[in-house]
């Protein structure tokens, strides 16, 4: 058993999520999540909503609310649409709670002590209309190195490369469209170059990365400059400095705040455990957490925070740079195993826009269909490792024909006839099993170790492709075998083993659809007669903040119970009922009626 960190990209508090941002970070993190702890490992995975920055403080001016305020409503409905899904967080929580402030603080103080993070005077974008502070993210224009029109002031999302936004050309506001006016401010920055061949030589022993990010992440290291650190904002982390703690102006930029959170919630879950150190286990570079392995799930647009920036910060903190340094009195920290990046789900051939209503929630979507259809779609056909579209035709198409007709219908006729027949998981004839027999409960067996090393090796889309084909093998059995037809009583004996292995062999494939389908794999364990919990689920409870702060909701649950990686026998005699179906079949009218929703 070994300790195993998956940190989830924290998603952005300024509104509700769409499938094409679960797609990214939320169903692939969860099944490796499941997967790995019912294959005995001890894994914490944590996340949380990301709530400070310009984004929030525009849009919360805009509703006339604070910026707590407009976190709080998106928070609680983040929580739920996550909670919906079935996301098996040990703790998702939020970057406002004081512990995350407590944690931030520490890193910046154990940078700047180290030499990594150093002062400097640059020139801030300032709003002639309104005399406010502009956010690099918050100004566009044509980037200076590649040309792309759409560059944004702190990055270019077409070559990757860090930006300034004085350096952009013809820069122009987002919020209203104006040229902004630059003046001299002083902020803090991150010392990249300093770490630049500590990086390096962590990315050259990186084996089995996918390989867009790697050839990303170390393309970016020619080139690292410093990078601001600190903003004029009001709403953040204040800076823990003297002379800077109390000012209303500064604050510490989101990118670096939101980064340590996998970090600080880590340690509040350790805090809410009743074991405040146990968060160690999993980031202590010596002692307990040494062989620990950390995974960081998100989409493509946030590689560089996770292969690079956090890195950055972690070896700073831990006094790796080229500054050498002494680590801070949380020790030295691991850094990540693998950064696991999905690139991006389209919709119907567009690009989701909330603004341009390209776009289904996670919500409305739960609302109209089951939370497995939509987690069996990202995992068969998701952005794994290219840009996918999701259409509504394949939806539909993926549901009835796969899960439905594919899957559901294996277990309501085995179980069915079962039922009817025998009452009860029927015993194997004394006279033992037929090739066929054997062959399918091997194909069966076979499929643990296949389908646990491609989920291990973040290859989903074969892993579940595997897991169908023991699901396809099984149906093909049923057809041939067709115990529909032994209705002499002389032949009940064949029948009751033809039934006993198909029902041995969907326990066994539940077991291994398990990480991918949750919600139904706990349905199909009591149509096979079993009890208690097979595939345990989050739930979401009221906290009071740990330091004095407000209360607010996490996402928790207790994932010690339920199945292993393993083929369990079945115990003949075990009564079972008519079955209702696991999946719903939907009409094809769904089409036409969501493709004119889009158009509204």
């Amino acid at each position: 058993m070994s300790h195993v960190l998956a940190a989830v990209a924290w998603p952005y508090a300024n509104g509700p999520r769409h499938i094409g941002h679960v797609s990214g970070f939320g169903v692939p993190s969860d099944v490796f999540a499941r997967y790995m702890r019912m294959a005995g490992h001890d894994v914490l995975m944590v996340s949380g909503t990301d709530e400070h920055g310009t984004p929030i403080q525009v849009q919360a001016d805009a509703d006339g609310v604070t910026p707590r305020e407009l976190a709080d409503r998106y928070n609680r409905v983040i929580v739920e649409d996550l909670h919906g899904l079935g996301l098996s967080y040990d703790l998702f929580t939020r970057t406002t709670t004081r512990n995350h402030y407590a944690v931030v603080q520490e890193l910046f103080e154990g940078m700047y002590r180290n030499g990594y993070i150093v002062p400097k005077t640059t020139m801030g974008a300032i709003s002639p209309s309104t005399g406010r502070t502009l956010p690099d993210r918050y100004i566009e224009g044509t980037c200076p190195i590649c040309g792309y029109d759409s560059a944004r002031g702190d990055q270019c999302d077409n070559c990757g490369n860090q930006l300034d936004p004085i350096d952009l050309i013809d820069p122009k506001s987002r919020i209203n469209g104006e040229t902004p006016k630059f003046v001299e401010t002083e902020h803090f920055f991150l010392d990249l170059p300093a770490l630049a061949e500590v990086l390096r030589q962590w990315l050259d022993t990186r084996d089995g990365w996918r390989p867009n990010v790697l050839r990303f992440s170390r393309n970016l290291l020619d080139d690292l400059q410093p990078r601001a650190i600190t903003r004029d904002l009001e709403w953040g982390v204040p800076i823990p400095l003297d002379g800077w703690r109390d000012r209303p102006d500064k604050r510490i930029y989101v990118w670096f705040d939101a980064v340590i959170g996998y970090l600080s919630a880590s340690i509040e879950w350790a805090r809410r455990s009743g074991d405040p150190e146990a968060w160690r286990q999993w980031w202590s570079t010596d002692g307990a957490g040494k062989d620990s392995q950390s995974y960081y799930f998100m989409g493509k647009d946030n590689i560089v925070f996770h292969s690079v920036i956090w890195p950055a910060l972690l070896s700073g903190y831990s006094g790796e740079g080229s500054r050498d340094g002494e680590p801070g009195e949380l020790g030295r920290l691991n850094l990540p195993t693998e950064v696991v990046s999905s690139e991006y789900l389209t919709m119907e051939g567009r690009k989701f826009s909330s603004s341009r209503k390209v776009v289904i929630y996670v919500r409305d979507f739960l609302e109209r269909y089951d939370a497995d259809a939509l987690r069996y779609f990202i995992a068969a056909a998701g952005p794994e490792s290219n840009d996918t579209d999701f259409t509504w035709a394949e939806f539909l198409r993926r549901n009835n024909d796969e899960l439905v007709a594919g899957w559901g219908n294996l277990v309501n006729r085995s179980v069915s006839m079962a039922a009817k027949n025998f009452g009860a998981i029927p015993p194997v004839d004394p006279a033992g099993l037929t090739e066929a027999d054997e062959a399918l409960l091997a194909t069966a067996r076979a499929g643990f170790a296949v389908v646990g090393d491609l989920i291990g090796r973040h290859r989903q889309k074969q892993a579940i492709g595997e897991a169908m084909k023991v699901v396809a093998e099984a149906n093909r059995y049923l057809s041939e075998q067709a115990p529909w037809k032994l209705k002499d009583e002389a032949d009940k004996p064949r029948m009751g083993t033809i039934l006993h292995v198909a029902l041995q062999v969907i326990s066994d494939a539940n077991t291994l659809l398990t990480p991918f389908l949750p919600h139904s794999a706990q349905q199909v364990h009591e149509l096979l007669g079993g009890t208690g919990v097979h595939a345990p689920m989050p739930v979401i409870e009221q906290v009071d903040d740990l330091d004095g702060g407000p209360a607010y909701p996490i996402l928790t649950g207790d994932y010690t119970v339920g199945a292993r990686w393993e083929s369990v026998s079945l115990e003949a005699g075990r009564p079972l009922a008519v079955p209702k179906p696991v999946f719903r079949k939907l009409d094809p009218s769904i089409v036409d009626e969501e493709l004119a929703r889009l158009a509204d």
